[in-house]
């Protein structure tokens, strides 16, 4: 059932839920929707309410208007940190981009312009990357004295390799849609007019899927690459041991054998 609701009025973001999707989309349009405190503060407030609403299958995460998706971190705040208060702020984003990370739910970012920074960093921890023909992405932070702080050192290098994650960190460079679609750092590449509505499909094709075992695929993949092979793989066995024994396993296994749509329960 389509449904449209506002749960929260946010200064930095707008958040609806539309067809058990909800949307996120930073909004300061003045400084390229870059991040700062009180932005990574309502994103996380946002995304855990997400997690909490049962009416939420996935997340499409989008920065507002067609210039950037989020620009990076707000500079005249990095500009004034010190030992302490840079520490804080890069642990006040790893809290924010793990929990996206780990959210127990698909979180699509929909890349439209730049994501250079905390935006590459943010669009990183999400699950599923789509980016706009005009998108730009780049880990500057070399140009400014410092390092990713955002996770991106760590995240980057899994995506798409050390060896190019190395380049776009010590360089600096922006590369375009096309590029990072080529080295896996995004997962698709879409005109920009059809950004959004191409998320939603992809949005829809998993709202269609069992909760379930959408959570515990997140979970096997998640904990599994982390893992060394072996042990992952019994690890994925056992998940797949617990799928087996599921309300929805017999819905989909029936479904298939007489040849109709299934109507999983998330059980």
């Amino acid at each position: 059932m389509a449904t449209t609701m506002a749960l929260h009025t946010f200064e930095n973001l707008q958040y609806e839920v539309k067809n058990q999707i909800a949307h996120i989309t930073i909004s300061r349009p003045k400084v390229l929707n870059a991040l700062n405190t009180a932005t990574l503060a309502e994103l996380k407030s946002a995304i855990e309410s997400a997690r909490n609403d049962d009416e939420v299958r996935v997340v499409i995460l989008t920065g507002s208007g067609e210039k950037a998706f989020v620009a990076g971190a707000d500079i005249n705040f990095v500009a004034a940190t010190n030992a302490v208060t840079g520490r804080e702020l890069a642990l006040l984003a790893k809290g924010v981009f793990s929990t996206i990370e780990n959210l127990g739910k698909p979180v699509i970012a929909a890349v439209n312009g730049f994501a250079l920074g905390g935006g590459c960093e943010l669009a990183m921890s999400c699950t599923i990357r789509i980016a706009s023909e005009n998108a730009k992405f780049g880990q500057p932070e070399i140009k400014l004295g410092v390092i990713p702080g955002f996770g991106g050192s760590q995240r980057l290098p899994r995506l798409v390799g050390k060896g190019l994650a190395m380049q776009m960190m010590l360089t600096g460079d922006m590369i375009s849609a096309q590029e990072a679609l080529r080295i896996g750092l995004v997962n698709e590449v879409t005109p920009l007019a059809e950004l959004l509505p191409r998320a939603e499909a992809i949005a829809a094709k998993i709202v269609a899927a069992s909760s379930l075992i959408t959570a515990m695929c997140l979970e096997v993949v998640n904990k599994g690459t982390e893992m060394p092979l072996e042990e992952a793989l019994d690890f994925e066995a056992a998940i797949f041991g617990i799928c087996c024994a599921t309300e929805d396993k017999n819905e989909g296994t029936s479904a298939f054998l007489n040849k109709r749509p299934a109507v999983f329960q998330g059980k």
